[in-house]
């Protein structure tokens, strides 16, 4: 339980600093993959399906989303 703890606090502590420098394709990319992420979740846990699949097929879509998204506004 100690080592979970810790790698919560070292998790927030990485998503706190590890954004600083970004621009904004990458903060885009990663806003999709967050998004995705917990629509991929939340619609795993409402039709049974493994959690980590929803979560990781939902974070994958929403970074190419957010891709597609950051091209659209770059032209």
């Amino acid at each position: 339980m100690k080592v979970l703890k810790w790698l919560v606090v070292l998790g927030f502590v990485c998503c706190t600093f590890g954004c600083a420098g970004m621009n904004a394709t990458d903060q885009r990319v990663l806003s999709g993959g967050a998004i995705g992420s917990a629509a991929g979740l939340g619609a795993a846990a409402l039709l049974g399906a493994p959690l980590l699949v929803g979560a990781a097929a939902g974070a994958a879509a929403g970074a190419v989303g957010g891709a597609v998204v950051d091209q659209m506004h770059q032209r």
